[in-house]
């Protein structure tokens, strides 16, 4: 029985029906067939299971009586928090489907409920192992049975042995998982009843009452939808058909049936076979070298993972994707160094930023790359065979002025991984001096350029960065791809694969003059982080966002930093300047939202409880305002620097290096990082700083600590917010002095010395102009002259559309749609703008924009925008 009330996908708490304290999936094998035409995937999944200890104990204490029963999803559902009204509701409105067998169970059955939505499942089928010749014989000579109870079972002893096998065995162990994967089903009722509701798949096998009779091994043969909420089905920048997991709030559901909860760690190994003039990209430890499916038009990649990870961090995206050339596309040198210079100025005078923008590029242009294995691949029908996907960038870096920590004493310090067994980096001397690890960036042809000249050159020296501030990368390799217009963020991190906006690429020439790198490395930097804070280090419940997002953010500031090479007062500077532009974004935020939305912690003391089957909700996942708020983002993140005021910079940085080597491999609550925090600060008891106190001023109430509100009034007195806002007076004169005289005078050279300002000094310079109430002709079209904004990155551009909006400065309305329809992620509350000002040629320009883009808008942002405009 379905749960109650139809939680509708867009306002309601996410559920997570997966039963991972009766029942566990270990390892999934996945074989797909992507049909871009007809924008579906289908194929089968198999699904190698183990019964936990909690079943066992359920069992128990109802004295022998069934302990799933049929309508188990119904009570959790009211467990956690659905009415008691509902109770009897039953969603005959929402697609249901189920196999005729399915009435032949009984409500005593074992139920196994995976997390399902918008699939469909045509067969689920019990895999007889045991069938295949010499099988049992493939295990080592030193597996033995566990029990005598097991060895009347010989596809569960089989299994346990399977899965106690030492991850240094790990290649044959996986080479055992694809022949059962391969197996026939089993005899007499190798059909296993299944049933689909709106958010799970439940299977039975009749008369099997319990998750340790359970069959160990099965298969489910279904296809995804093309309204399915985890795939974006679209066109890329060449208008060429692709598909990616869109890092949807539902997870990977509607890719495949699978356990949604943090909990559910489980390796896993894929065959997606994909049309051959494309290109399949995914997470996984090798990069996968395609062969021929048969006499097909299709080639078939192959990836896999052994370290355990949650069902959502698995991404996938098929399109006719490029590899980024590492050799220069055609430029003068001048030109290159200009784009390489990653503080570039917005200079109203460039005979002045001559000399330092050499010595940037002096320390950034030092990079060299060699190609250290291709092979020739059809990229398209009637192109020449090209270089493809597994060509990776490594950067030596050894003669760069990174510096170099030396992690020897950390790896020898006795301390060993505390985590499940599988083969860890973190135990590799090879690993930990590897500083840059191989690399490759994809993107549709016409972006090439852009991704080489931006991407390309950051990501070594970003990783490098990385490396010298947390130390070991968690993952042997990265592939980043620049992904459709219509992407719904600046970037998604998944483990060994990076999805990039293309907001963050340059947006001039080389030779424009113009831009900045700052926003693609800090970008690069936060998704990198992620590779610790977020993946090799996840929260153990989805609703502590901040673990995740709050540590991104505060340590792209810290590597990006590392990769520009910042003196200390540099650093801080721009930390401070940073800091400023979060805190304004956070205020703002803290005063258009519901105060609900502004708790990092919103289950309290129940966080990271489940009900007695292991199923739970996350709260507010599907509210469609959090989609586009930044609190876990930005709390986190002054939570952090709270955090690292109290004991210093470099030894809150040296505590992250000791808080990744003792948790990597394993989810956590907050309390596990603030716990370890006051214990290695022990001097924050006598600050009277206590756990409760963190959770009472940051993490489980709405609004502004006061600390945060103390430290706002500080950063506004540093040197770089001094200088922009002496330039923000000389703005305000200006367009007083101007005002009215309108077209005569636009195109006079301003007598103001004005200053060369960085990327972020112009985002701040844009923002408090926006506060003035009046804007002259004349210094709108200055501004957009002086400081070349339509050649800036894509905060700086942002603003400038504001400003262009609130003062209907008419001869900067195609900034703005170029913007809308180029900036996708970043322009959903533009539309409100244009629509609030009320003039028919905002409003016009709001509705041509979205027209224009509505078929590749993520959906989610387009109801928003749809809601504003119609």
């Amino acid at each position: 029985m379905e749960p109650p009330g139809s939680p509708d996908p867009d306002k309601d708490d996410l559920p997570l029906w997966a039963n991972t304290n009766h029942m566990l999936v270990k390892h999934y094998v996945l074989d797909l067939t992507v049909h871009l035409h007809s924008r579906l995937i289908n194929g089968s999944i198999v699904l190698f299971l183990e019964p936990q200890p909690e079943a066992d104990e359920a069992e128990r204490r109802q004295d022998g009586a069934t302990f799933q029963k049929a309508d188990t999803t119904k009570e959790t559902w009211l467990e956690f928090g659905a009415k008691e009204e509902d109770k009897e509701k039953i969603c005959d409105s929402v697609d249901v489907q189920s196999s005729h067998l399915w009435e032949t169970t009984s409500s005593s059955d074992f139920t196994l409920v995976l997390d399902c939505c918008d699939l469909d499942v045509s067969k689920v089928e019990e895999v007889d192992i045991t069938s295949i010749p010499g099988i049992m014989d493939l295990l080592p000579e030193s597996a033995s049975v566990r029990s005598d109870i097991l060895s009347g079972n010989p596809q569960s002893a089989f299994m346990e042995n399977l899965l106690s096998m030492p991850s240094s065995q790990w290649q044959t162990k996986h080479r055992i998982f694809s022949l059962c994967s391969r197996a026939p089903c089993a005899e007499n009722g190798g059909s296993m009843p299944f049933r689909r509701d709106l958010w799970s798949l439940q299977v039975r096998k009749r008369r099997v009452t319990s998750a340790q009779q359970f069959p160990r091994v099965i298969r489910i043969h279904y296809q995804t939808k093309a309204c399915g909420r985890s795939l974006r089905w679209t066109k890329d920048q060449d208008n060429r058909l692709c598909v990616y997991t869109a890092g949807s709030p539902i997870n990977n559901r509607a890719l495949f049936p699978c356990q949604e909860p943090p909990v559910a760690m489980s390796t896993w190994q894929a065959a997606v076979r994909a049309p051959s003039e494309c290109v399949v990209l995914m997470s996984g430890e090798e990069q996968a070298v395609p062969t021929k499916d048969g006499d097909t038009h299709f080639l078939v990649w192959n990836y896999y993972v052994t370290m355990p990870m949650p069902a959502s961090t698995f991404t996938l995206a098929v399109g006719h994707w490029h590899r980024v050339p590492t050799e220069t596309f055609p430029a003068s040198e001048t030109e290159v160094g200009k784009i390489l210079d990653c503080r570039n100025m917005a200079k109203p005078r460039p005979e002045r930023g001559e000399s330092s923008e050499s010595r940037l590029v002096s320390r950034l242009g030092k990079s060299s790359h060699k190609t250290v294995k291709d092979f020739p691949l059809q990229t398209g029908s009637g192109e020449e065979n090209t270089h493809s996907s597994s060509a990776f960038c490594h950067s030596s870096l050894e003669d760069e002025e990174l510096s170099v920590t030396d992690y020897s004493a950390m790896l020898n310090d006795g301390t060993s991984c505390s985590h499940s067994d599988y083969p860890c980096r973190f135990t590799e001397l090879t690993a930990w001096s590897q500083r840059v690890i191989p690399h490759r960036v994809f993107s549709p042809v016409c972006l090439l350029q852009k991704a080489q000249m931006s991407v390309l050159k950051l990501l070594p020296r970003c990783l490098a960065a990385a490396h010298a501030v947390l130390g070991v990368h968690p993952f042997p390799r990265l592939d980043v791809l620049i992904v459709p217009a219509g992407f719904s963020s600046l970037g998604m991190a998944s483990p060994h694969i990076v999805f990039l906006s293309q907001s963050v690429l340059d947006t001039g020439s080389p030779a424009s003059g113009g831009g900045s790198l700052s926003l693609c490395g800090s970008r690069i930097c936060h998704e990198i982080a992620h590779s610790w804070f977020g993946l090799v280090i996840g929260a153990r419940d989805w609703t502590e966002e901040w673990i995740s997002e709050g540590f991104a953010t505060c340590l792209e500031d810290t590597i990006w930093a590392q990769a520009q090479q910042l003196s200390s007062q540099e650093r801080s500077e721009q930390f401070d300047l940073k800091a400023l532009l979060r805190w304004r974004r956070l205020s703002d935020e803290m005063q258009n939202s519901k105060e609900e939305l502004q708790i990092l912690r919103p289950n309290m003391e129940k966080t990271g409880q489940v009900s007695e089957s292991g199923s739970s909700t996350v709260k507010h996942a599907l509210n469609p305002e959090k989609t586009f708020m930044q609190v876990h983002y930005l709390k986190g993140y002054f939570l952090l620097r709270f955090l690292a005021s109290e004991v210093g910079e470099e030894e809150f940085i040296n505590f992250l290096r000791m808080f990744v080597r003792k948790y990597h491999g394993h989810l956590i609550l907050s309390q596990d990082f603030l716990q370890m925090f006051l214990t290695t600060f022990s001097h924050m008891n006598r600050k009277s700083l206590t756990l409760c106190d963190i959770y009472s001023d940051w993490l489980d109430r709405p609004g502004i600590p006061e600390w945060l509100r103390e430290r706002s009034a500080v950063w506004p007195q540093t040197r770089l917010v001094e200088e922009v806002k002496e330039e923000v007076i000389k703005w305000i004169l200006f367009s007083r002095t101007h005002h009215g005289k309108g077209r005569k005078r636009k195109r006079l050279k301003p007598k103001t010395n004005f200053k060369e300002l960085t990327a972020e000094q112009l985002v701040l310079l844009l923002e408090l102009l926006l506060e003035e109430p009046q804007q002259s002709v004349a210094s709108m079209h200055a501004l957009h002259k002086i400081y070349n904004l339509h050649g800036q990155d894509a905060e700086v551009r942002h603003r400038w559309c504001e400003l262009v909006v609130k003062h209907a400065f008419t001869q900067g309305y195609a900034d703005v749609e170029r913007f809308l329809v180029h900036n996708q992620a970043m322009g959903v509350y533009l539309y409100g703008e244009l629509m609030l000002q009320e003039d028919p040629d905002q409003q016009a320009l709001a509705r041509r924009c979205l027209s224009a883009v509505e078929e590749e808008m993520d959906p989610s942002a387009r109801r928003v925008v749809e809601e504003m405009i119609l």
